[in-house]
Order: C-alpha cells, then sequence, then structure tokens
C-alpha cells in the first residue's frame, strides 16, 4: 500500500486542527457534567436537611402532644380527686346538719307531746269535776298525734 504523502500530511494537519478542538468540546461537556453533579449534589444535600428539619419538626411536636396529652391527664385527674374531697366535705356537712335538725326536731316532738300530755290531763280533771261542756256532755274526743292515734295521756 502505497501512500501519498501530501495527503497524510494533509490529514495529519486536519487532524490536529480537529482533535483539539475535540479536546476542547470534550473538557466543555465534561466540565458542564461535573457542574450539573456538583448542583445535583447540593440539592440533594439541600432536600435531606429539609427533610431532618421535617422530621426534628414532627419529633417535636410529637413530644409536645404527648407532654400536653400528659399534663391534661394529671389536671383531670387533680380535678377528680378535688371533686370527691369536695364531695367528701359536703356529705360530712350535710350529716352534721341533720343530726343537729333531728336532735332539734326531737325536743320538739317532746314539747309537743308534753304539751299534749298537760292537755289531755287538764281535760280530765275537768271531767272529773264535773265540768263538761255547757250542755253538761263530756269534752270532745281525746287528743291524737299526728299519726291519728290517741296520745298516751288520753289511752
Amino acid at each position: 500500500m502505497v501512500l501519498d504523502q501530501n495527503a497524510a500530511l494533509g490529514l495529519i494537519d486536519e487532524l490536529r486542527v480537529a482533535v483539539p478542538e475535540e479536546v476542547r468540546a470534550a473538557k466543555r461537556i465534561n466540565s458542564e457534567g461535573e457542574r450539573i453533579i456538583e448542583k445535583a449534589q447540593d440539592e440533594a444535600e439541600r432536600i435531606v436537611a429539609k427533610a431532618q428539619e421535617q422530621a426534628a419538626f414532627l419529633i417535636d411536636e410529637r413530644g409536645l402532644t404527648q407532654a400536653a396529652e400528659a399534663l391534661s391527664r394529671q389536671i383531670l385527674a387533680d380535678a377528680h380527686a378535688d371533686a370527691d374531697e369536695i364531695r367528701r366535705g359536703a356529705d360530712e356537712y350535710a350529716v352534721s346538719v341533720l343530726v343537729g335538725l333531728e336532735g332539734d326536731v326531737v325536743k320538739t316532738l317532746q314539747s309537743i307531746k308534753k304539751g299534749i300530755a298537760l292537755l289531755d290531763e287538764r281535760r280530765a280533771t275537768l271531767e272529773v269535776n264535773g265540768l263538761g261542756t255547757a250542755e253538761g256532755e263530756p269534752l270532745e274526743e281525746p287528743w291524737e298525734d299526728e299519726a291519728g292515734e290517741p296520745t298516751q295521756a288520753s289511752r
């Protein structure tokens, strides 16, 4: 195979001119690729940082929610305990008032019974002495208590 020297030199010159342009294009492409990779890496780091920030916020929010729920449970428990204590105090007060009232009612009932007995005795004395009504009839029937039963003095 025989080569023409001029043709070979022309090809070599063309290659010398073309290769640096191809090399420069390859370097530009390489540089652009590196810039794109760097930009993508920065964006990835930003996304990861934002995700971590959101995760931390959600964890804090969850912690605050749990703390608020625990506090509300404690407040309710305290309120129930206070209500129970107030009920106990109110019950004790009501019992003491009712016991005092019962004593007053017993004393009043005893006074009423004594008054009825005294009136029965007067009536009996008047009947024995013959001092009935103006027509000479005995006085009305004996006194009755609140249940409609004759009192002890008239029995």
